[in-house]
């Protein structure tokens, strides 16, 4: 090593100028060895923070990985490979971890001890010596000159010798303190070599302690194990990457796929609606009462499940029930505000959903798939394959008729040549429906070529209308209800009862001897609904009391419909589905060959069917009896009148008799002479004043007669 420059202790006493001045340098080289000293120290110490970070990161490691087998895993956690594979990993890191830690002990001791006591110790003196030489420099100064401000003449010794102890504490004071200073300086060229080569001489030696531990645990056992692993490793990685192949041509192909998909209303005629699920799920906006006349819609999740009906928020954990949708009616609704909208009616009528879906083609589908729920179609083994037959039975059972605008204009008289519904594959499915139409034919039921009205188009019944023509019986309200004395019900009817039905519409018959024309009328207009995707049903309350039927709107409480009792000759349920009801209306008017018109009405209704129909037998029941009694009445009236009758000829007969009498009597008295008064005439007496009068008009009468 060079010889190093230092400062000369011996001419501290001296104080040259020459001296101040090297010391000036020496002082300004340890302040660049304190400041260089103090990168080394942050460097190092961040050697020293990151392995004892990569120590304590490590032996977490080996933990985490320790656990892996008590993690549950939604997806995969009961892979015994994996969990083998990781525990032995785990036992390697764990190695690894207590190497690290002993690396980081050495790192302490061999690199952060030696340049943590120079940084600490040895450059801290210097600064204090260097502070303390400052000050013992500037008190010998004072001291000196006051020294040398001693006057000549004889003063007080007592100043003289305060003075020169003054000066002599001072400077021994400043050369001792320099002598030190020079020291510790001079020692400082030795020291920040030292300093600078231990630390890296002992990161070294730990280091290359760590490789030796690291190769003797890491064997030839290990090393086998980790190539084994690698190649495992690019065996998933070759996976993943046909994966991911496979997936991108998936996404390809479904956003090809899916392109008329985007649009919220597709073309019917490219997606057809599928009519055969039993299940569906999607987001539909449902319709929330928020006062008498306000709503609010909210989007939500609906999906079908069994037979309940679904709803879900986007991200709830669960779904909740909405509906059952077993036994419950489903069809479309028109809303103010909104498209595309169709109501769910529970199978007892007390709750109603109404739901928006994003386009026809999806109302069209839950409705669908509603109605095969609504008839435990999913019950079945396979419940697509079951709906498509009920399906293509409905479709083989009535062939394309008119459209629903061309199927009212069929109602209008004055229209030639109307469209109507053709019936070519009727009589092939006759034996189907019932035993006892094997012997009849549908012809002999149903009118061929008859027009299905599929909707309420008249505010009042035929009877109404023709007594609103008259005007003298009555008047005809602004809602359409007649008024007058013919319409008034009475209101002292013993059988009220009222039904929610819903009008699946009617068609004219020519059968009414049984059932079974209601049950033909059924599978039309039910076939011909599914046609040509009918949906909409008018909803009304069907009152029945023992004068009439009668349909009233449930809103506004006008009557839609009025049908006589008397006009109603048969009533029947369905004889599978029990909410499906019908009856039989015979109309007193007729047509142009003078037949009665008979038309089946068909409806569903929220409970059994059969209770409307027996309701409605009871009517009639308690009509006849009533028409009986009012008839025995009537016939009793009549033979009291025939008595009061016959009581009043045989009084006048004895008041003819006693009047012919009396008439005697007076004739006879009349014939007697009378004694004469004094002015010459006869006086004539007579009981009372009406005998005068009576006497006197039988003698007028008489003289007339013999006039």
């Amino acid at each position: 090593m060079p010889g190093i420059d230092k400062l000369p202790i011996e001419e501290t006493l001296e104080d040259s100028p020459q001296t101040r001045s090297l010391l000036g340098v020496f002082e300004e080289d340890a302040a660049a060895v304190s400041s260089y000293f103090s990168q080394i120290f942050k460097a190092m110490q961040r050697i020293y923070d990151a392995q004892n970070e990569l120590s304590a990161a490590t032996h977490l490691t080996s933990k985490l990985l320790k656990d892996y087998e008590k993690q549950r895993f939604p997806l995969g956690g009961d892979d015994e490979v994996m969990s083998s594979t990781l525990q032995q990993f785990a036992k390697v890191i764990d190695e690894l971890s207590s190497c690290h830690a002993v690396l980081s002990t050495q790192l302490a001791d061999a690199m952060m001890f030696p340049i943590t006591q120079f940084k600490e110790r040895d450059l801290k003196e210097i600064l204090t010596l260097k502070e303390v030489f400052q000050i013992a420099s500037d008190d010998y100064d004072v001291a000196i000159n006051r020294y040398s401000r001693l006057s000549k003449r004889k003063e007080n010794e007592k100043v003289k010798s305060e003075v020169m102890e003054d000066v002599y504490t001072s400077r021994k004071k400043q050369h001792q303190t320099m002598m030190h200073y020079f020291t510790v300086l001079n020692t400082l060229q030795y020291k920040k070599k030292m300093t600078l080569l231990e630390p890296l001489l002992g990161y070294m030696q730990a280091q290359i302690s760590f490789f030796k531990l690291g190769s003797e645990n890491l064997t030839q056992q290990w090393e086998d194990f980790l190539t084994n692993i690698g190649t495992s490793v690019q065996n998933v990685r070759r996976e993943m990457d046909s994966e991911v192949e496979t997936m991108q041509q998936t996404i390809l192909d479904m956003e090809q796929a899916s392109d008329p998909l985007y649009m919220p209303d597709p073309d019917p005629n490219k997606i057809p609606v599928n009519r055969n699920l039993t299940r569906k799920a999607g987001y539909l906006n449902r319709r929330n009462k928020t006062g008498l006349v306000s709503s609010t819609w909210d989007r939500q999740y609906f999906f079908t499940q069994g037979g309940n009906l679904m709803s879900q928020s986007r991200g709830a954990v669960a779904g909740g029930l909405v509906l059952d949708i077993d036994n419950c009616s489903v069809m479309a609704v028109d809303c103010e505000d909104r498209r595309f909208c169709f109501q769910i009616t529970s199978f007892d009528g007390k709750k109603a959903v109404i739901l928006q879906a994003d386009s026809r083609k999806d109302c069209e589908e839950w409705i669908a798939t509603i109605n095969n729920i609504s008839k435990r179609i999913y019950l079945s083994e396979n419940p697509e394959e079951t709906a498509a037959r009920v399906n293509q039975s409905a479709l083989e059972a009535v062939t394309p008729s008119p459209s629903f605008q061309q199927r009212h204009e069929s109602f209008r008289p004055n229209t030639q040549g109307r469209p109507r519904t053709a019936r070519s594959g009727s009589q092939c499915s006759a034996g189907s429906d019932s035993p006892a139409l094997s012997s009849l034919s549908l012809d002999s039921l149903v009118a061929p070529d008859t027009p299905i009205q599929f909707d309420i188009i008249s505010p009042v019944s035929e009877e109404h209308a023709s007594q609103a023509k008259s005007g003298a019986q009555g008047r005809t309200n602004p809602f359409g209800e007649f008024e007058g004395s013919q319409s008034e019900e009475r209101e002292d009817s013993i059988l009220h009862q009222l039904f929610i039905v819903r009008f699946l519409g009617s068609m004219e018959v020519k059968a009414t001897e049984n059932a079974d024309v209601i049950y033909e009328t059924m599978r039309q207009i039910l076939a011909a609904r599914a046609i040509h995707n009918i949906f909409r049903m008018t909803e009304s309350h069907l009152l029945v009391t023992c004068d009439c039927l009668k349909l009233i709107d449930p809103q506004t409480q006008v009557t839609r419909l009025r049908f006589p009792l008397s006009s109603v000759v048969l009533c029947a349920t369905h004889q599978e589905n029990k909410r499906l009801f019908g009856f039989v209306l015979q109309t007193a008017g007729g047509r142009v060959d003078g037949r009665p018109v008979t038309v089946c009405y068909v409806f569903e209704s929220n409970n059994d069917g059969e209770k409307i129909c027996d309701s409605v037998g009871l009517a009639k029941q308690i009509a006849v009896h009533s028409e009986m009694d009012r008839k025995a009445t009537q016939k009793q009236r009549d033979l009291e009148k025939v008595k009061e009758k016959q009581k009043e000829e045989l009084n006048k007969q004895k008041q003819i008799e006693k009047d012919l009498e009396e008439q005697s009597r007076l004739i006879a008295a009349s014939s007697r002479p009378n004694p004469p008064t004094a002015d010459g005439q006869f006086v004539v007496l007579s009981n009372s004043p009406s005998e005068d009068s009576e006497a006197g008009e039988e003698g007028q009468k008489k003289g007339e007669s013999e006039a």
